[in-house]
């Protein structure tokens, strides 16, 4: 959930880090999933506690460490037996001496028969069984693991017991067979299915032979059974969520058909820029051929003001027309600039940067094409690029508010609070009708902890900028994360009524989801909130923001089916490399833990167990 301390979605020009960009995919959830990692790993439904401070899973204990060495350990029921690769116990009935006519030499060398096997009673097949494995171990112990296979084998002959499969898999691990030691805890587990020590060993050798979504699930198995307690676990987890989300990101890019990001993503971004009127000569007055390049670039810039998806692949369109055409004249560096500007919001960045690096080539006086390059170095991690085009722009146009502005988006980003809100002022002084400048200094003097310095200057824009939606809509959440609930509300339904008035064809969709959060956190109206998310997909039906929050809205609910949909949905929607494989990582742990649930039922209960009468997360 964004909350007041972040970065205002309409007025972020560059998504400069999609984890920090409020404007990017999971920003209105990432810290809560965050604080609450487990959350796409538990069994469907858990008991979903609200309080003030928003959503929150019920479990024993919210915060992982490591047993206490003061307590014992728990140990498998019913067994205490040695485990090849530890050394360590675990129960089993001590078993009498081997009898006096079979040595301990002569039973390891004896060939197990199934003639030798029958003649021996169900107690002499269990303790030789123990004889054979405890000489196992000992040969584990030395490396000798060919013969402590011969020994674990003939004491499976004897005897059905996971413990064996496990050592013999340990074996086989050591000597780097990772099919047969895949076979083995896959034989282990189908004994005793809650085997930890079985499930890890199969984890990491699926990993080791590249099956990542299996040791995925494994892993997630594992870390369930240990109510999350286990670190290792828990970070295979991470790293595989990783590594599958990355692989399958790689594919959906092959395949992957261009668009363009949701209507709001485009509008905030547009909006970060001062709006200017057409250039002379392009004016909607000038006769102008409408299948030249000037008219096609004339097209894309009026097509701007709608505001709407329709509008803005019309744009897209007409820029990319009026370059095929050969008369563009003075507005060929403009033309660059907006074919990039499209570009990069398709996600393609390097031919983005080709046709911003041709305007600034053709007009280097243009000073909004150094900072749209800023978003483009940003997004390649070049940040002294970017600080490179920022003093470029101040080289050619210093009083240029918008570099200033930018300049201190950049600087919020990176946490820079007392920079950010010196250029935020500098920007105010030079134009103080461009309301996103006075709303970003509120929202910085808030993240500073000057409460009352942003609450006056929230104050001053609803005074100064009455009929601006997005004032209402980020003073909200100012209250909001005061848990001001009913004030909050009440500003999110004035951003809604005049977003309505001001845009009725392009409205902004985000004060529709912020209301939701409010009256989920308020008054755990989960029906409500649904709706309003609900209201907003269909105004704007490819809003990440929207779809992200109904992911968390089903979450809640343990839906987790119905929340693996829209995270699938949220990858889809993605514009970046980067993007997609945040999304998939949700998309795939949401899609784990539904595996579990059908693979490990059993789970359920241990899940009851942990957290509660109907069970919960468990944060690892």
């Amino acid at each position: 959930m964004a909350n007041a301390t972040d970065l205002p979605p309409q007025t972020l020009p560059i998504p400069y880090d999609p984890s920090a960009s409020s404007s990017s995919l999971f920003d209105r959830i990432s810290t809560w999933a965050s604080e609450n990692k487990a959350v796409v790993y538990t069994i469907a439904g858990v008991t979903v506690l609200v309080s003030a401070a928003g959503i929150y899973y019920y479990v024993n204990d919210t915060t992982p460490s490591k047993p206490s060495p003061k307590k014992k350990s728990k140990k498998r029921k019913g067994k205490k037996d040695e485990d090849a690769s530890t050394g360590a116990t675990t129960s089993r009935e001590t078993p009498p001496s081997v009898s006096a006519s079979t040595g301990d030499y002569e039973l390891e060398n004896v060939d197990m028969s199934e003639e030798f096997i029958t003649s021996l009673s169900e107690q002499e097949r269990k303790d030789y069984a123990s004889k054979l494995k405890a000489a196992g171990n000992k040969a584990y112990g030395s490396k000798d693991f060919n013969r402590a296979i011969e020994l674990y084998t003939k004491a499976i002959d004897l005897k059905q017991d996971p413990i064996f499969y496990s050592n013999r898999a340990a074996c086989h691990q050591a000597m780097g067979d990772w099919e047969k030691v895949v076979d083995d805890t896959t034989a282990a587990l189908n004994l005793d299915r809650m085997y930890v020590k079985a499930l890890n060993r199969r984890a990491n050798a699926y990993e080791q032979l590249k099956k990542y979504s299996e040791a995925l699930l494994d892993y997630t198995a594992s870390c369930i059974i240990e109510k999350f307690q286990n670190p290792t676990s828990a970070n295979k987890v991470e790293s595989l969520l990783q590594i599958v989300a990355t692989e399958k990101a790689s594919a959906m890019l092959e395949t992957k058909k261009a668009r363009l990001p949701s209507a709001a993503f485009i509008s905030n971004y547009l909006q970060s820029f001062r709006p200017k009127d057409l250039p002379a000569g392009l004016t909607e007055t000038d006769d102008i051929d409408e299948s030249s390049g000037k008219g096609q670039l004339r097209k894309g810039l009026v097509a701007l003001r709608g505001r709407s998806a329709a509008d803005y692949n019309e744009a897209s369109e007409a820029f990319t027309k009026s370059l095929e055409l050969d008369d563009l004249g003075e507005y060929e560096a403009l033309a660059h600039n907006m074919r990039a500007t499209f570009l990069w919001l398709l996600g393609d960045t390097d031919s983005a940067m080709t046709h911003i690096n041709k305007s600034i080539e053709l007009d280097p006086t243009m000073t909004q094409s150094y900072v749209k390059r800023v978003s483009m170095y940003l997004e390649n991690g070049d940040r002294d690029g970017a600080l490179r085009d920022f003093e470029a722009a101040m080289e050619h146009t210093p009083d240029d508010p918008d570099i200033w502005y930018h300049r201190g988006q950049f600087h919020f980003l990176n946490q820079e609070l007392n920079e950010a809100a010196a250029d935020y002022q500098k920007s105010i002084d030079l134009d103080k009708d461009f309301i996103y400048s006075h709303i970003q200094l509120g929202v910085t003097q808030y993240k500073q902890g000057s409460i009352a310095s942003s609450m006056a200057t929230f104050r001053r824009c609803i005074k100064n900028f009455e009929r601006v939606p997005d004032v209402y809509n980020y003073y909200g959440e100012i209250l909001l994360d005061q848990k001001q609930f009913q004030k909050a509300v009440e500003q999110f339904d004035t951003a809604i009524d005049l977003e309505k008035q001001v845009h009725p064809t392009g409205m902004n969709v985000l004060p529709l989801v912020n209301k939701a959060l409010s009256k989920f956190q308020w008054e755990q109206n989960m029906d409500e909130a649904q709706e309003l998310c609900q209201k907003a997909l269909l105004l704007d039906e490819e809003c990440d923001i929207a779809v992200a929050t109904m992911a968390q809205l089903l979450l809640t609910q343990g839906n987790v089916t119905e929340a693996l949909k829209y995270f699938e949905k949220a990858a889809d929607l993605s514009r970046t490399e980067g993007e997609i494989v945040n999304a998939l990582q949700y998309a795939e742990a949401t899609r784990t833990q539904i595996e579990v649930q059908q693979k490990y039922p059993q789970l359920a209960e241990h899940m009851r167990s942990m957290g509660g009468p109907m069970g919960g997360a468990v944060p690892y």
